[in-house]
């Protein structure tokens, strides 16, 4: 599966991005899909993970409630609406497919992915 990532930019604290994630795969619905991120000096985190029906979502504590993972299984793109955002949120982020047709228990270390996008920055910044 080609994942392109798309969305990212240049924001200040309390604004708002979507990003977006196009998969050339027919098969997209048939896998869970997931957002993970990766700032400078710091290790890749699993940020939100959405099973294949689209109802089931996982975040990371720290966006809860600030983040929404969705996905359009009809036109194959993933979506990952960002609010409130924080000088923290700033890295690359990355959309996945994953292996399963839901999230695992670990999903969040990234290991059930096998298909990754090139990445899109997101800066948080005044």
């Amino acid at each position: 599966v080609q994942l392109v990532e798309s969305g990212g930019g240049l924001v200040q604290p309390g604004g708002s991005l979507r990003l977006s994630c196009t998969a050339s795969s027919a098969t997209f619905d048939r896998f869970a899909m997931g957002w993970f991120r990766q700032a400078p000096g710091k290790e890749r985190e699993g940020v939100s993970c959405v099973a294949r029906g689209g109802t089931v979502k996982w975040y990371v504590d720290s966006v809860k409630g600030r983040f929404t993972i969705s996905r359009d299984n009809a036109n194959n793109m993933l979506y990952l609406d960002m609010n409130n955002l924080k000088p923290e949120d700033t890295a690359m982020y990355y959309c996945a497919a994953s292996m399963y047709s839901i999230c695992v228990d670990d999903w969040s270390r990234g290991q059930s992915f096998d298909d990754w996008g090139q990445g899109t920055q997101v800066t948080v910044s005044s």
